[in-house]
């Protein structure tokens, strides 16, 4: 189990951009695929980006591919969103989690992710 803490949200104008860390501790944190998810208000949570334990392999939404960056250092226990040029359709709460598990084939789901931040706000206004 590792205990995970996102920081970096905030309000941002349209075009803007903003860099999202989550922390680990806890376990050992090479030991954990990571990934990024947001939860719009009044919907569901959906998948953003992921990481697998090197950092060798991502996998990113269609919606932000191009524009959302995901990276990790296992020295410092962190993964890094990197939101470029965010839109008013990015706005949501933002949640890292930690998976033992990273498929290589085809997207890790949801229910692989085990342990969870506490999320924090981004709001892109137009």
């Amino acid at each position: 189990q590792v205990q995970l803490r996102e920081s970096g949200g905030g309000l941002v104008q349209t075009g803007d951009s903003l860099r999202l860390s989550c922390t680990a501790s806890g376990g050992t944190f090479s030991d954990y695929a990571m990934g990024w998810f947001r939860q719009p208000l009044g919907r569901e949570r959906e998948f953003v980006a992921s990481i697998s334990w090197s950092g060798r392999v991502t996998d990113v939404e269609d919606s932000v591919r191009g524009r959302f960056f995901i990276s990790r250092d296992n020295a410092k226990n962190t993964v890094i969103l990197q939101m470029n040029r965010l839109k008013p359709e990015d706005t949501a709460v933002y949640y890292c989690a930690a998976s033992p598990k990273y498929y290589s084939s085809g997207r890790t789901p949801i229910y692989e992710y085990g342990d969870w931040g506490q999320g924090t706000q981004v709001t892109v206004s137009s």
